[in-house]
């Protein structure tokens, strides 16, 4: 990747590793701390869920993991890389290769159709017209909508929707699928249809899953919850089993 050198990665490493993370927002008694010294490893492979209330500092470290924020102070390790040393640029570039983005709501275009949605991070990339209508053509199909390219959004339900989404963000075959609240505009139904196709890409594609959820139920698709409270890690371990039973 041009002017980020991404390191070969130890085979003992993970993927992600954060030591002694801050983040503060605003200075002097404006100043806010929403992350206090925060230590993970994120395995490659591995479905991970980050929980917390409000103003726990769970999505401020969805920013940061996504290198669409930098920490205060402390290091951020992807694949060996300093990604706290990087400039703003340099950061883009390790997104866009990297780092696929589901929403909570969807952030499809509403005037275009569900496969120029998909063609939308290939052609930031410079991809062609033919590579980019082919690899959105297979994305869609590996969520369910084969058939479905040419409906715009308006014509989809919200579970279509955000499988268009998820097509989106896996097109460009990346690394760590970032999830921010991805069934929180779904109904129950769809909401576990959703999240059994996230299931599917970390089980057989082997993309890191970090997913921001409130519900218990969603976090148990999870092989591992991360509790943040005050912006520190509360708890860390296995998802607790769902409260009712999945029935889709």
């Amino acid at each position: 990747m041009n002017a980020v050198s991404v390191n070969g990665q130890n085979a003992a490493a993970p993927l992600i590793r954060m030591r002694g993370v801050t983040k503060i927002y605003g200075q002097g008694i404006a100043a806010f701390q929403a992350l206090r010294g925060v230590d993970v490893d994120i395995e490659a492979g591995s479905f991970v869920a980050i929980m917390g209330p409000s103003g726990s500092g769970k999505s401020t470290m969805m920013n940061i993991l996504g290198c669409m924020d930098t920490p205060t102070s402390g290091d951020y390790l992807f694949l060996g890389t300093h990604v706290e040393r990087l400039t703003r640029d340099q950061r883009a570039r390790l997104r866009r290769r990297y780092f696929g983005f589901v929403f909570q709501g969807f952030n499809l275009l509403a005037r275009t159709s569900a496969q120029e949605n998909v063609e939308l991070p290939l052609l930031y990339r410079g991809e062609g017209t033919a590579a980019r209508r082919a690899a959105a053509r297979e994305a869609l199909a590996s969520v369910g909508l084969a058939g479905w390219e040419h409906h715009s959004p308006a014509e989809l339900s919200g579970g279509q929707q955000q499988r268009v989404a998820i097509a989106r963000a896996i097109v460009t075959h990346p690394r760590v699928l970032l999830a921010d609240e991805p069934t929180g505009n779904l109904d129950t139904r769809r909401s576990y249809e959703i999240m059994e196709l996230m299931r599917a890409l970390n089980a057989e594609r082997g993309i890191t899953v970090l997913m921001v959820t409130h519900e218990q139920d969603m976090a148990a698709y999870a092989g591992r919850v991360v509790h943040f409270l005050d912006g520190r890690i509360d708890g860390d371990g296995a998802p607790q089993p769902p409260a009712r039973a999945e029935t889709v």
